[in-house]
């Protein structure tokens, strides 16, 4: 096997400093550790938003945000392709004005009372397929900040999390009476108390959801999984400082 002088790395040409030349150069602090530059997760606590319902189960990632949009790791910029063959009446592609192509007037986000919806509310199952990261960026991007559903495919929900979205899991009972309560009342918003773990409609009726404690802490505070390392920072930087000391071959250029 070569040796590692055959292909040789220079802080230069990696653009990222040698003693951690594998880490995303934007998040690399000169110390080796991520730095606090970086966007943070938004933080959730309460919010009362208006509801805007998507009445279709087995909605899959590729509904959400279509094969094509996933190009760009950016997370952001996905909003406006939300839901893409649905939302529009044209086949849509990236670099496209969205402002100029036909919406789809039966889609039921276009629908003028759902304008500014911040909860989506839709059925079950939803998320499935793929396990693209994409499709809870574009749903944020969007402007949605909680999901409701009576179920959640298994990777979607954990992205979720991770990326400052709440999804709440009701029975089918109470998922079909918000339905009807949406339908028949413009305007209908919802209030979510993450801390409390309650839902409250406007008739004042309280629906608990289940959360874990730990989920519940990174999206009351804004910590996904790097910002939870961020806590560690000194003690972090202790450490390679004392590793600098022992072993100063390895953080040579």
């Amino acid at each position: 096997m070569p040796s590692d002088a055959a292909f040789p790395i220079s802080a230069e040409k990696s653009k990222t400093p040698p003693n951690n030349r594998f880490a995303m150069p934007s998040e690399t602090a000169s110390d080796g550790i991520v730095s606090t530059r970086r966007k943070p997760m938004k933080a959730f606590t309460k919010i009362t938003a208006i509801v805007a319902p998507l009445d279709r189960s087995n909605v899959d990632t590729d509904a959400i945000i279509p094969k094509q949009f996933l190009k760009s790791i950016k997370r952001s910029g996905f909003g406006p392709n939300a839901f893409d063959e649905w939302r529009y009446l044209d086949h849509g592609e990236p670099g496209m004005d969205n402002s100029k192509r036909p919406l789809n007037p039966d889609f039921s986000l276009n629908q003028p009372r759902y304008q500014g919806a911040q909860i989506l509310l839709t059925r079950k199952n939803f998320g499935c397929g793929s396990s693209r990261e994409h499709a809870p960026w574009a749903l944020d991007d969007y402007g949605f900040r909680a999901v409701i559903a009576p179920s959640f495919a298994d990777i979607f929900f954990n992205n979720c999390y991770k990326n400052g979205l709440l999804p709440i899991v009701l029975t089918e009972e109470q998922v079909d009476r918000l339905f009807k309560e949406v339908e028949a009342n413009e305007g209908y918003r919802l209030s979510i108390d993450l801390a409390g773990q309650t839902l409250t409609t406007p008739g004042g009726e309280t629906l608990a959801f289940d959360i874990t404690e730990h989920r519940k802490h990174c999206l009351l505070n804004g910590l996904d999984e790097i910002g939870l390392t961020l806590q560690h920072a000194d003690e972090i930087h202790a450490f390679e400082e004392k590793r600098r000391q022992s072993q100063p071959w390895l953080f040579n250029g």
